[in-house]
């Protein structure tokens, strides 16, 4: 081969091989950086409006009572009418637009509009006193960037939604681990060989930025708490079952209320979604005022609370668990993952008196449980609650409280509220007319 031969197939080797792959690996880790700036965004963003909310309360502890109400149904409004395909978590919204191949559905579930809207409108729906977290939200407006960033490549790029949810994910609760396995088990339900590399680069690169502006923390602080005694492993059964059927409740009645109740009230309440949403507003203000405004927001200084044996207000549980479907029922952007800790919380604190169990371990346990019951993939569950909490002895009992809970949620419904609220956004689009 000549000279000038040799020069043109390196040359073709490199603009048709080599420099795909470099802007493909470019786009993931700018993706990243991307992804993790906006989540540390919305962390402060929400931590605002819920410590704003919270001192508002307490100068005015009867507010919410006209303000949340209000607030809800401003907020129903709003999005159905402007931003429809914001509501909710909006996870259900990423893994059902990682099954389209058509661009223009994929972009109304996913899309640098609908990214800005969630932010603003989880704001405003804090401000009100919804009940309802940041990290969900944060893995639609992760995939919605990592989306848009994918027009500027040559081709199609595989794994960009799976990266973006991911990486919200990771950089939401500064656990990078459970950004990875959110990804495996709960977006994808599969090992994608071919992306994985660059899903864990973003993961990281997202993970990094709150990381080297915030400094290294844990959500709930660090627990060193074991259980060493067999007493206290058998409490543990009874406890997370517990657990497991009241996840599967909440799971239950969202769909229910997604699919649409029977009778006259299903048919007034798609008549009049707004009056609906003002209504669920009054309920969570209800349970706001009965629990001195401790189910407002994520309630995540509850649970550390909680956690720290200082105790919660009376029915805190079950009240956070009610404020937290009648947010979600409700139509207006926010997330259930913080929430869903906070209501596994308040079940080990329903129990501090009766089981022989530690307090602080009781709620890491049962925290795991509750959570993994709502989104049936124990695996996530353990592994976010570890390292929101840094605890490593208690691996084995949150391990055996996440795979109970996630079992017997199954008795109740059949599959976790994710995939099933995917489902029936597929075939909502399915039956629409063209």
């Amino acid at each position: 081969m000549s000279e000038r031969s040799f020069r043109q197939s390196m040359h073709l080797r490199w603009h048709r091989i080599w420099l795909p792959r470099l802007r493909r690996r470019a786009l993931f880790l700018v993706g990243g950086v991307v992804v993790g700036i906006a989540a540390l965004v919305m962390a402060f963003v929400a931590d605002f409006a819920i410590d704003t909310f919270a001192h508002w309360q307490r100068q005015w502890p009867y507010m919410p009572l006209l303000v949340t109400p209000l607030g809800f149904a401003g907020l129903s409004w709003l999005t159905k009418r402007y931003f429809d395909g914001a509501q909710g978590s909006g996870i259900p919204q990423v893994i059902a637009a990682r099954q389209l191949n058509d661009l223009k559905r994929k972009g109304g579930l996913v899309s640098p509009v609908l990214a800005v809207a969630k932010m603003a409108l989880l704001a405003a729906g804090l401000f009100a006193g919804a009940s309802a977290g940041r990290e969900g939200p944060t893995v639609q407006v992760g995939a919605s960037i990592m989306y848009w960033l994918g027009r500027f490549a040559p081709h199609r790029q595989p794994g960009l939604l799976l990266a973006g949810g991911a990486a919200g994910v990771a950089a939401a609760f500064n656990a990078p681990l459970a950004g990875v396995v959110f990804g495996i088990e709960e977006m994808s339900r599969s090992f994608e060989l071919r992306t994985s590399g660059l899903v864990l680069g973003t993961v990281i690169v997202a993970g990094l930025v709150p990381l080297a502006v915030v400094g290294d923390y844990t959500y709930f602080g660090r627990s060193d708490i074991a259980l060493s005694v067999v007493s206290e492993w058998i409490w543990i059964v009874p406890i997370t079952a517990l657990c497991g059927l009241a996840g599967g409740a909440f799971s239950r009645l969202l769909i229910a209320f997604t699919d649409g109740l029977p009778g006259r009230a299903g048919r007034w309440i798609a008549a009049n979604p707004v009056l609906f949403a003002a209504g669920c507003g009054l309920g969570v203000a209800l349970c706001g005022v009965l629990t001195q405004g401790s189910v407002f927001g994520t309630s995540a200084e509850h649970a550390k609370a909680i956690m720290a044996g200082e105790g919660a207000p009376i029915a805190f549980g079950p009240l956070k668990f009610l404020a937290t479907l009648l947010t979600s029922v409700s139509g207006i952007p926010g997330g259930i993952f913080s929430p869903s800790l906070a209501v596994g919380a308040g079940i080990a604190e329903l129990f501090a008196d009766i089981a022989p169990v530690p307090i602080a371990a009781l709620t890491i346990v049962c925290m795991a449980a509750y959570l993994a019951a709502v989104l049936q993939a124990p695996i996530t569950a353990f592994v976010i609650v570890t390292e929101m909490t840094g605890n490593h002895a208690l691996i084995f009992p949150v391990m055996l409280g996440a795979l109970i809970a996630s079992f017997t949620s199954k008795l109740v419904c059949r599959e976790g509220v994710y995939h099933a609220l995917a489902k029936r956004l597929l075939a909502r689009g399915e039956k629409a007319p063209q």
